[in-house]
């Protein structure tokens, strides 16, 4: 399960945060995820609620907005989407068909361009009333 590790990964920099801005409280990190990652969105905010719980930033939402995989095949140009494996093997898993790295046009061998991305985009947060009166 790899959600652990970018689970991890995010919290860690949303603690960076927080212990740098003590004056404001975390309410939501959005990622932007690439299809190519494999994460399973649901498994990935299940780890960070898990392990920001009992931090400063637990009770802080993940939002994930997925990022399309492109791809480049050096032998036919093509651009574009990937080709994904067939149904049998698609229907096995939960929560998306992986893509490959074959041209869907020529079947070469493509580049992935974009797709593997797991990056925050955005932090909300909300000025916190924990200083002193």
């Amino acid at each position: 399960m790899h959600e652990m590790s970018f689970a991890a990964g995010v919290l860690e920099k949303m603690l960076e945060f927080a212990f740098s801005h003590p004056d404001r409280r975390l309410v939501e990190v959005k990622l932007a995820v690439g299809v190519l990652t494999c994460i399973d969105p649901e498994q990935l905010a299940f780890c960070y609620e898990a392990i920001a719980a009992g931090t400063v930033v637990a009770g802080s939402t993940l939002t994930m907005e997925p990022v399309e995989a492109i791809v480049k095949c050096a032998g036919c140009g093509y651009h574009g989407s990937p080709k994904l494996w067939d149904d049998g093997l698609a229907s096995a898993l939960a929560f998306a068909a992986p893509a490959t790295l074959c041209c869907p046009e020529c079947g070469g061998t493509a580049e992935a361009l974009q797709g593997h991305e797991c990056a925050i985009r955005s932090v909300r947060y909300t000025t916190s009333s924990l200083a002193a009166p």
